[in-house]
């Protein structure tokens, strides 16, 4: 086993087998979820359970948090540090706003402690299969000290730039991501409406200028690509609602930084109407179904 200690703050679909990847790896991991059924799933794993996120930091080495918003990993680096090692480094593999991941890593520099934002690609697959990719942000020395640790959870490890680098290179991704996954949809929902078979408009598409990862790797209609997620009901391995969310962040980030992103906004309100509609909890590629149902302006 490491000698290493690693508190795990955040046992959700992507917490949880990333924490049992750690555990797989021999790590000594202390987790803590509000959830008393994903602790005992934790529990179950191999992990010691604390009573509360401070606790749970107390002894460790590294914290990780994977936390639903920026509010969350704010007050929880709040409370963990209140408590923790001196020199602790804490791992942020949520996906928040720019901002608060900046003020996160202020929180730690005021502990004395390193700090890392690594938010994560590869969905719930990703995670359970420990095939994800890291966007870092943070200082060299920090990069050096979670990569190790990263890498088994994962199979790629980026360090992007400072404090913050990280989460902006995720919502950058995911917002093309969901433009594209759009695009594809749309080709696809012509090509049929024009007599294409979808098993010829993805053997042409990939083969041609058009291809790109979601229809390759992530094709959203049946028959193509059996791994994903259209050939199982279009149960989320990332669910519309978290594509929103990421989009939004990208807008918001947009605004800030004063970018042009007319897609994005568009996607923005398509994935919305997506998620009004009731599909929020399925996978984002099903967006092509919401597609479907949409009529051509006059």
């Amino acid at each position: 086993m490491s000698e290493q200690s690693i508190a795990f703050i955040g046992l959700g679909n992507m917490g949880q087998p990333m924490c049992q990847n750690l555990l797989k790896a021999n790590y000594k991991v202390i987790a803590f979820d509000i959830s008393a059924s994903a602790r005992d799933a934790a529990r179950e794993a191999g992990a010691a359970i604390a009573t509360l996120a401070a606790d749970a930091a107390t002894n460790a080495d590294v914290i990780i948090t994977m936390l639903p918003a920026g509010e969350h990993v704010l007050e929880t680096w709040n409370s963990a540090l209140a408590s923790a090692r001196q020199g602790a480094l804490l791992i942020d593999c949520s996906t928040i706003d720019v901002e608060s991941a900046r003020k996160a890593h202020e929180l730690a520099a005021a502990h004395g402690a390193a700090s890392l934002d690594a938010p994560v690609s590869g969905g719930v697959g990703g995670a359970r299969q420990a095939a994800l990719t890291f966007m870092a942000g943070g200082t060299q020395e920090a990069y050096a000290r979670a990569e190790p640790i990263l890498m088994k959870m994962g199979r790629k490890v980026f360090l992007c730039g400072g404090a913050g680098a990280g989460q902006a290179a995720k919502i950058c991704n995911n917002l093309l991501l969901a433009i594209s996954m759009i695009g594809v949809s749309e080709a696809l929902n012509l090509g049929a409406r024009l007599g294409l078979a979808n098993q010829a408009m993805y053997d042409v598409i990939t083969a041609s200028s058009g291809r790109c990862w979601s229809l390759e790797t992530y094709c959203p209609v049946p028959g193509p690509v059996p791994a994903s997620p259209a050939n199982n009901g279009y149960k989320a391995g990332f669910a519309a609602n978290l594509m929103l969310k990421d989009v939004r962040l990208s807008q918001k980030a947009a605004a800030a930084a004063g970018a042009a992103t007319p897609l994005g906004a568009l996607a923005e309100q398509i994935y919305s109407q997506f998620s009004e509609a009731g599909f929020g909890d399925t996978d984002f590629s099903g967006i092509i179904k919401f597609l479907e149902t949409q009529k051509r302006p006059a």
